[in-house]
């Protein structure tokens, strides 16, 4: 594909290396054997919820060692439960949280801070 048309793509539809690196962190997670594989569909689903983060280079990092965490523990045959403790939705939430990146919620905190400093006058 020539540079501009690549260029113009990427405008569009976001960096052709991340859609990439993406489909091959959801074909690692999709081929994990079972219980593993139901585990990391539930827990990445919850993750991209909670997350929130619109960073394509966070989001990619993000599955890339999802896929990883998951596979490591197929490997060495590691209960589910030794993966993500007996409070799962904590677990994910503290794993989303060591990634740095914005966040949709980013855009309406400054848009409900804009809000309420143009509603009260300017005034902080």
């Amino acid at each position: 594909m020539a540079d501009h048309w690549k260029k113009w793509l990427e405008v569009v539809t976001g960096p052709l290396e991340q859609k990439k690196v993406y489909r091959q962190a959801k074909a690692r997670l999709d081929a994990l054997p079972e219980p593993y594989r139901s585990a990391a569909a539930a827990f990445n689903r919850y993750v991209t919820y909670y997350g929130g983060i619109t960073d394509g280079d966070t989001i990619v990092q993000m599955w890339a060692d999802l896929a990883d965490m998951w596979e490591r523990a197929a490997v060495d045959g590691t209960p589910i439960r030794e993966v993500v403790t007996d409070d799962p939705v904590g677990f994910a939430e503290s794993y989303v949280d060591a990634y740095v990146g914005k966040r949709w919620l980013d855009k309406e905190r400054e848009r409900l801070t804009a809000a309420i400093d143009r509603a009260a006058g300017g005034a902080s």
